[in-house]
This record gives C-alpha cells, sequence and structure tokens, in this order.
C-alpha cells in the first residue's frame, strides 16, 4: 500500500504540511541546541523565568507581595517541571509545536485575506510567507529558549485568525472564550491586551447572526468579552488583592519599565538608567532599592511601581515637546532594521549553527508596508491584520522595543510581504505596470525608511557584549575576549562592559591586569556591587583581610540582602579569628539562602572551632 492511501483518510492539506515542513525544522533547531552549551539558562531573562518555575516547584508559591513580573509562564514551566521533571526541552518542545501552528495560522490568514476570484495567488502568497516564517531568524531562536514569546504570538495569530476567517461578529459565548484567552496570555505577556480593542471591533463592525436585537448580542458579546479577560487575568489581579493587599492589576513592575521607556536619556530601546542594571532580576531589585531609599523605608510593590510611574509621568509633564520627539523615534525604532535583541540570543545561536540561515525584520517589514497600502482597497480582509500590527506597536510605545517584544507583528508582515510579492508579479505577468510601478516607487520608500543607519555606539555593542559574556560563562575565554574588545571598542565607558574584562582577565589569572578593570568600574560607578565583591575576593585570596573586609563592607551597604556578600564576609572574619562576627554574617547568609550547601559547611566549621 502507498504512502498516499495510508494518508489519504486524513485528507492532508496544504496548511498541514506547512505545519509539518516548519516543525522539522523547529525540531532540528532544538535537537542542535541541546547539543550546546546555551540550553540551560545562566542569566538575564530566561534564567529569571527557569529559576522562578523552580522555586515554584520547590513549593514556594508567594513571598505574600504583589509580584513584581508576570508569572504566567513561571507557573507554566513549574506545571511542565512537576509533570515531565526538570529539564528545559520539554516546554521547548512543546514551543516548536506552537510555532510550527503559528506557521500554519499564517498560512491561513494569507488565504482569508485574498479576494475569492485569486485562490491560486492566495495560496501561493501564503506558502511564500509561511515559508518565511520557518527561516525568519528571531522566530527560530524564540521557539527554542524558555522565553513565553512563541506562546504570544500563536495566540495573538490564532485570535486573528478566527475574527479573519468569519463574515459575522463572535458569538456571545465565542466573545466569552477569546476574553478568556486574552487574559491568560496577559498573566504572561501583557501587550495582548492591546489585542481587546479589536475584538470590540470584530463585534460591534461585522454582522450579527442573531436573530435576537443586534444591539442587546453586541451587547451581551462585549459584556462577555470583558468578564473573560477579568477571569482570564484574575490569577494575578485576586492574588494581589488578597494575598499581597496590594492594588496592582498584573504585576508592579509596569512603572519601571513605564520610566526605562520615557526618561531623558530614553532612545526607544530598553536603555537603563543610572542606578539600574541590565537583566530582569537585577534591574527589578534595583528599581526596588532605589524606591525605597528615595521613601527611606520600605513599600510595597504597588507603592514602587507608583514611584517610577511618577517620575515618567513628571518627564512627561515636565518637556512634552521632548517627549513627542521620543515618540517619534520609538515609531523609527520600532520599524528599523537594526536588530535590538536584549538577550542577544539570535546572534549567539546563529553565530554557533544552532538555527539556520534567514532573514529578519528589516527585510519582512520593506516589503510588507508597500503591500499594507496597495492592499487597503484591492483586499479589505486585510485590513483586520493591519489593525493588529497598530495595535501590538502602539502597545510598545509606553515602554521600548526589542526584537521578541515586535514578534508578534512578524506574521501578519510576511502575510502582506508575500502577498505584495504574488501581486507584484501578477501584474507584470497580465501586462499591468501602473499598478507593478507604484509596488516599486512605495518599496523604495520603504526601504530607505527602515534601512535609516542606527548610529549609537552602545547599541551596536549589545550583541558583541552578550555574546562576551556567555563565552566568558562557558569558559570560552578566547571568544569572549573578542567580542568583548569589540564591546569595548563601541562603549569604553560603559561599567558593564569594563566589569565583564575585569571578570575576563581573572579567568585568564592576569590579576593584576583585573584590578585594573575593577578599578576602573568604580570610577565609573562607585557603587558597582560586581566590583566590589570581586576586589574582596581577590584581596581575601591574598589573605588581605582588612582589605577584603572594607570590599565586602561597601557591597553589604549596597546590598544587604545578598547571601553571598555575607558569606564572603563570614570567611573574611573567620581568617581574621573573628569567629563571632563570622557566626553573625554566615547566620545572616543562611536566612536569605537556607538550602545553600556551601553556607551550611562554613556554619558548622565556626561552630567547630580549630582543630
Amino acid at each position: 500500500m502507498t504512502l498516499r492511501k495510508l494518508l489519504s483518510p486524513f485528507h492532508l492539506q496544504s496548511a498541514h504540511y506547512v505545519f509539518a515542513g516548519v516543525l522539522l525544522i523547529r525540531v532540528v533547531v532544538l535537537a542542535r541546541l541541546t547539543i550546546s552549551p546555551y540550553l540551560l539558562p545562566t542569566h538575564g531573562d530566561m534564567h529569571f523565568y527557569d529559576d522562578w518555575g523552580q522555586r515554584l516547584l520547590s513549593g514556594q508559591l508567594t513571598d505574600h507581595q504583589a509580584f513584581y513580573g508576570l508569572p504566567g509562564y513561571a507557573y507554566l514551566l513549574a506545571a511542565l517541571y512537576k509533570l515531565a521533571g526538570y529539564s528545559p526541552f520539554v516546554p521547548a518542545l512543546l514551543q516548536t509545536l506552537l510555532d510550527a501552528g503559528t506557521a500554519m495560522l499564517i498560512y491561513k490568514v494569507s488565504i482569508g485575506i485574498f479576494p475569492g476570484t485569486a485562490k491560486r495567488h492566495a495560496q501561493i502568497a501564503g506558502l511564500v510567507a509561511a515559508a518565511g516564517w520557518a527561516l525568519f531568524v528571531p522566530a527560530q531562536t524564540y521557539a527554542a529558549i524558555l522565553m513565553p514569546t512563541a506562546w504570544v504570538v500563536f495566540i495573538f495569530w490564532l485570535i486573528v485568525w478566527r475574527i479573519i476567517s468569519r463574515k459575522n461578529a463572535p458569538e456571545v459565548w465565542e466573545a466569552l472564550t477569546l476574553g478568556l484567552l486574552v487574559g491568560l496570555t496577559a498573566t504572561a505577556i501583557a501587550t495582548i491586551l492591546f489585542l481587546i480593542p479589536f475584538l470590540i471591533g470584530a463585534i460591534l463592525l461585522k454582522p450579527a447572526i442573531s436573530t435576537h436585537s443586534q444591539l442587546r448580542t453586541r451587547i451581551s458579546a462585549l459584556v462577555l468579552l470583558f468578564l473573560g479577560a477579568a477571569v482570564g487575568t484574575s490569577p494575578c489581579w485576586v492574588h494581589n488583592r488578597l494575598i499581597a493587599h496590594d492594588h496592582v492589576f498584573l504585576s508592579a513592575h509596569g512603572g519601571i519599565n513605564f520610566w526605562i521607556g520615557n526618561n531623558p536619556s530614553a532612545n526607544g530601546y530598553p536603555r537603563f538608567p543610572p542606578g539600574l542594571r541590565a537583566g530582569q532580576a537585577a534591574m527589578l531589585q534595583d528599581s526596588i532599592d532605589a524606591a525605597e531609599s528615595a521613601a527611606g523605608h520600605s513599600l510595597k510593590r504597588g507603592e514602587v511601581s507608583h514611584y517610577w510611574s511618577a517620575k515618567a509621568r513628571d518627564y512627561i509633564e515636565g518637556d512634552p515637546a521632548a517627549w513627542l520627539r521620543l515618540l517619534a523615534l520609538k515609531l523609527r525604532t520600532f520599524w528599523s532594521a537594526f536588530q535590538y535583541d536584549d538577550l542577544s540570543i539570535i546572534t549567539i545561536l546563529r553565530e554557533q549553527r544552532v538555527t539556520f540561515p534567514g532573514i529578519y525584520f528589516g527585510l519582512v517589514a520593506a516589503f510588507a508596508l508597500p503591500a499594507m497600502i496597495l492592499g487597503w482597497k484591492t483586499a479589505p480582509a486585510g485590513r483586520w491584520v493591519t489593525l493588529a500590527i497598530a495595535l501590538q506597536m502602539l502597545a510598545l510605545l509606553p515602554v521600548f522595543t526589542t526584537e521578541r517584544y515586535r514578534l508578534p507583528v512578524v506574521p501578519g508582515l510576511l502575510v502582506f510581504a508575500a502577498f505584495g510579492l504574488v501581486m507584484f508579479f501578477s501584474n507584470l505577468a497580465a501586462g499591468k505596470f501602473r499598478p507593478a510601478l507604484s509596488y516599486i516607487v512605495l518599496l523604495t520608500v520603504s526601504t530607505v525608511f527602515i534601512s535609516w543607519p542606527q548610529r549609537d555606539p552602545s547599541l551596536w555593542a549589545l550583541d558583541a557584549y552578550n555574546s562576551g559574556w556567555q563565552a566568558l560563562e562557558s569558559n570560552n575565554l578566547a571568544l569572549a575576549e573578542k567580542k568583548l574588545d569589540v564591546a569595548y571598542a563601541y562603549v569604553p565607558d560603559n561599567s558593564e562592559t569594563v566589569f565583564a574584562l575585569g571578570n575576563l582577565r581573572l579567568a585568564q589569572q592576569k590579576t593584576d591586569d583585573a584590578l585594573a578593570f575593577y578599578w576602573a568600574v568604580l570610577s565609573i560607578d562607585p557603587k558597582h556591587k560586581g566590583a566590589l565583591n570581586n576586589l574582596g575576593v581577590i584581596a581575601l585570596d591574598s589573605r588581605d583581610y582588612a582589605n577584603a573586609e572594607t570590599w565586602f563592607r561597601r557591597a553589604a551597604q549596597i546590598d544587604p540582602a545578598n547571601a553571598k556578600t555575607h558569606f564572603l564576609l563570614a570567611k573574611t572574619f573567620l581568617g581574621q579569628g573573628h569567629r563571632e562576627a563570622a557566626q553573625t554574617e554566615i547566620d545572616a547568609a543562611l536566612r536569605l539562602k537556607p538550602d545553600q550547601p556551601e553556607f551550611r559547611t562554613l556554619s558548622e566549621q565556626i561552630k567547630v572551632g580549630p582543630p
């Protein structure tokens, strides 16, 4: 029996082959990732979610404060770890399935927005758009790593496809389901809440199919849409109100994100103002410390958020002209071909040949914009896709743009890019040169707009710095030196780059050079906790206990909740023979991290005393 006969009962269609083909590519990428050093997250947002998920798995369900970071993905990871054991592979495998599902939705959306008389063109455009998604390098990357991006992209376009595929407005129970889906997804990525106006538009503008009063039907659908969204987001706001006793809707980190996106040094990307470290966990802790320091007492998470939001509003109200220029800059950064990946994982996995060579945002956007304009009349259903793209863009304007934040618009851009190319060649074949010329003119304008050069050296340094840091953590010192030297050439006065070079010199056992770099860090940022701690470690290893104590005490004053600093102080006091002081510090370390084996070992050593 032939394979065709075996498969014939399943009535496989083009969409199924699209799903299978993209899934194959994503599984190969995941397989390559599993044999690379990058499967297990060690820092950044991936580690933030992974660590949170493991804490939940160990029973630490809440700290009785409002969420400071969206919890949905962390709880999902904890559930998967509980069911399948701890491994990033299982969540990543699910994400490859979702990402293949996104490719299938791209194909179906392409079919849905073409005029009914152009079915063949629709199929070709759908296949081209889906192939573009298969080869889109950021999509390959974020489908394989521990980040919620693949989930939100799939759900985003599942909702858009559902609206496009139906001629009528959502019925009341469908509105409830879609609202619930948006709400649940918002517990992981809040920007999807901007799809609620999209659904409101569908309810109000599409014809209702109810035999009852259309007005009553539409009002009922709207009520159930908001009810579904409220129920979907309830894990956040119920926890924050009833357990944390704080007035926070989803997460209290919205205030600091608003400040990062709206301050005098903002540039449309997540440039951290002075006093805030990069990386989600470190940035969130710094934002709490700074707000509490300004207030002079401890704050609820909602109060921390209000502190940063107030600073952003003061900036906006104090210089509205500058803020309007910033908004224009944000629009430019959203559509720029420049890739700002705050994790730099896209570049790392491509350089390590984990992902396949492919296309990037700039190319897709350049071809999509002309088709969005020309298709407004010829493909009316495509207006829903344009609206979805515009809403995602609006969701980012209050904050900032990164590659993962704009990834949800890429499926729609691919649909338009493929649509424009197919129509261009069909017009040429039919001898319709005027619309073909219009397309070429618009393509030229969009290419110039999107490829406008980015001249800020700190932005160009980001990938080199993150790649160098990753190489340093994996002990690839040659690659680390190459990358960090590039970053240093771009931004020689950046404290984190100089600090990373100090760590590199320490790993190369060039202590004097490391000391020079750490001193340089402190000349830029006198409160740099990493440099203070490392200077203390070097002094401790040299048995220079007096200097070690000085450095560790300075670090502890800046971050008293750092368990490792208390541990190092305990070792310093033990080296000096001050056992009572050593016991006090190791007790502080154990209160902060009671399960740390090396802390318990040192505590026992202090209690036993000298042999």
